[in-house]
Parts: structure tokens; sequence; C-alpha cells
């Protein structure tokens, strides 16, 4: 048992496994991706921002999707870039718990953004004559207060309940910080954590996937009423893509977490899940949901910075 201050305790985590020439090519392709994920994020978060056209109930739910894939690969990145780049994989016990923090509250986050997009489809596609009605500015205000500080409140007493344990083991078998892999820490019994832990995992992946498929397959039983000739490609231009992104953050959040609960799980396919979802969604979404989108992307294309790399990227 480790008995000093758990300020000064210093927890080392699992080896990135590199040497010599590896060190400085893996620096330097996380380096570009984390910039590159910072430029595409900030491009469309400040696009919708300076833009007063844009200031419509479906561009201001999807501004926090670009906010919140930015805080996300700022849990991940300088942490890791530092890592890489000192050959260097101790963190101290406080800055553990604070990136994991970061690091639920950008994918409990995530999960809440898709379900309020999904719901305002829902609301312009099936009911467009109520859709100025019900997503008024105030109400707007009440969605996004709401998801995010119910989220928040949710998110810091998961950790509230992992601090006053006693800490066993300083070694950590994952590549990042997040609240089953610092459990694993803790010699006492976690039995409240672990129940309400479960409780989160059911609202944010049982309750949240459960409204995303009721408003999208309503959304198509609409789009395929209707007698025009558009209107089947309507809904797969509606729906499709954003089941794949949503599909696609359900099973990468929930399957580290679940395999932590499991011994029958590599080890290596639960650090490599916990790490994508940092990496892959912050780089995607912008494209799928901001340059892909016709409105953004011409004021964007406005920018005259902006204007030639994307029109060869188009």
């Amino acid at each position: 048992m480790y008995n000093g201050s758990v300020v000064s305790l210093v927890l080392t985590l699992h080896s990135l496994e590199l040497s010599g020439p590896s060190i400085y090519s893996a620096f330097i392709f996380g380096l570009l991706a984390y910039l590159i994920i910072l430029l595409c994020n900030l491009t469309i978060a400040f696009t919708i921002c300076s833009n007063r056209s844009l200031h419509k109930p479906m561009y201001i739910l999807l501004l926090n999707m670009p906010i919140n894939d930015t805080m996300g690969a700022t849990s991940l990145f300088p942490q890791l870039l530092y890592s890489i780049w000192c050959e260097n994989r101790l963190i101290s016990y406080s800055a553990c718990v604070l990136q994991g923090f970061f690091v639920h509250l950008y994918g409990g986050a995530s999960h809440v953004i898709l379900t309020a997009m999904a719901y305002d489809r829902y609301i312009a596609i099936c009911s467009p004559l109520r859709y100025g009605a019900i997503m008024t500015n105030n109400n707007l205000l009440r969605i996004i207060t709401g998801m995010w500080f119910l989220h928040f409140i949710m998110i810091f007493v998961t950790f509230l309940l992992l601090l006053p344990h006693k800490i066993c083991r300083t070694y950590m078998d994952d590549l990042i910080c997040y609240n089953p892999s610092i459990m694993k820490l803790v010699c006492e019994n976690t039995r409240v954590n672990n129940i309400y832990g479960l409780i989160v995992l059911g609202v944010y992946h049982i309750l949240s996937f459960s409204v995303v498929a009721f408003t999208y397959i309503q959304i198509l039983i609409t789009c395929i009423s209707k007698k025009q000739s558009d209107a089947k490609m309507k809904a797969i231009q509606t729906c499709g893509t954003h089941l794949v992104v949503f599909l696609f953050l359900e099973f990468n959040t929930f399957f580290p977490l679940i395999a932590h609960r499991s011994e029958n799980v590599p080890a290596y396919l639960r650090r490599v899940f916990s790490i994508s979802v940092l990496v892959f969604p912050p780089i995607v979404n912008p494209l799928i949901y901001g340059f892909k989108t016709k409105e953004i992307r011409k004021k964007i294309l406005k920018m005259p910075s902006y204007k030639q790399p994307l029109n060869d990227f188009m």
C-alpha cells in the first residue's frame, strides 16, 4: 500500500515500446495529427461563431462538437507527445485523475451532442411546421446548458467517488488514464464505484442509443413515406453518416470500459480502442459535419487562407 500523499504519488503508464528512429517518427506523426485536429476543429468553431447566418439551432448544436473534439484531443496529445519525446512514461496521480476526467468528459459529451443533433434533425424533418416553435433560442439554450450541466455532474461524481480510496499500485496497464484503469490501482472495496459506473454506462449508451435509434427510424419512415423520388436518398443522406459516426463512437467508448471487467479480452485491444476514440473522431468529425456541410463550406471558402486548399480538397 502506498503510504504517502496522493499529491506526490507518481504512476507509471504502459510502455509505448518505441526505440531509436521510431521515437522521432512517432513524435512527428503525433504532433502533425494534433495540429490537424486543432486547425480543422477551430476553423469550424470560428466559422460558426463569426457568421450570423449560421446562428441557427442546427449549427449551434454542431458548434459543441469541434469544441468537444478539441478538448478530447488535448486531453491525450500533449501528455503523449511529452512522453514520447522524453521517453518517460511517468505521470503524477493528480495529473492522471485530471486526464481521466477530461477523457470521460469528452466521451460522454460526444454521446450527448450526437443525441441532441439527432433530436434536432427529427424535429426538422418529421415536424417541419413546428420546428421554429420548438427549437427557439430559449429552448436551445436550455438543451445545451442542461446537457452539459448534467453530463459534467455525472462525470464529476464518478471521479469524486474515486478520490477517497487508497492506492496500492503505481503501474497502470494502459496508455492513458481513465476511470477503470485508475480503479485497478485501488486496494479497497470499489463496489459503490462499480455500481455507479454501470448506471452511468447505462445512461450514456442505452439511453442515447435508444433516442438516436427512435429518432432516425422516424426520420426514415417520414422520408420514405413521401412521394418524392428523392425521398430514400434524402433519408440515407440524413441518417446514414450520422448513424455510422454514432455507432463507431458507441463501440469505441463501450469496448474499453467493458474490457476492463473481463480477463478474456487482450490488453492490447483495450489500449488501441481507448486511444482511437481520442484520435479518429476529432479528425473525421470536422470533415463530415463541417467541410462537407454546404453552408459551412461556403463560409470557409470565403476565407482567403483556406480558399485554395479547400478547392483542391473538394
